[in-house]
């Protein structure tokens, strides 16, 4: 599995730390930035991640800035991502148990690392449940589908 992994300045503080925790598990990280004492827009490093995972060069990604609401809000907006802020255990788990998130988004201004850690290891490690939750899983695509259908006639 290959995590693709982008923060703003706001988030830069947990990214190094997190960067250790997946190379320790044998997960491949991609490090789309930004770099240490950098002043950027969050958006801009969430749609490189973005177009990271779009083409192929990661399975998943993990997007933090300062609350994580940010990184959430564009990740969401892409076809396909589905991006869960959590800022517990339980979210977590609840996110890739019946979500299947394929972005976790984080806040380095509301989570001490380890905690953050924590939520990292517990998404990496829940398995999709299917079932029930994909009927939801597929009206989210349709919605998506439709709403990319209708960009695309105007």
């Amino acid at each position: 599995m290959r995590i693709g992994v982008a923060s703003d300045h706001a988030g830069y503080n947990l990214k190094p730390g997190i960067l250790a925790f997946l190379e320790e598990q044998g997960v491949e990280a991609v490090d789309y930035g930004c770099g240490e004492g950098e002043r950027v827009d969050y958006v801009d490093y969430a749609l490189k991640a973005l177009a990271g995972h779009a083409a192929g060069e990661c399975d998943r990604l993990l997007l933090i800035c300062g609350t994580g609401i940010g990184m959430s809000m564009v990740g969401n907006k892409h076809r396909g991502i589905r991006a869960a802020l959590c800022v517990d255990d339980y979210m977590a788990e609840m996110s890739r148990a019946h979500n299947n998130s394929n972005c976790l988004a984080l806040g380095g201004r509301i989570l001490p690392l380890d905690e953050a850690l924590n939520i990292v290891k517990i998404w990496l490690n829940t398995e999709y449940e299917g079932g029930r939750h994909q009927e939801r899983l597929d009206k989210i695509a349709r919605i998506e589908e439709k709403n990319f259908k209708s960009l695309q006639e105007s």
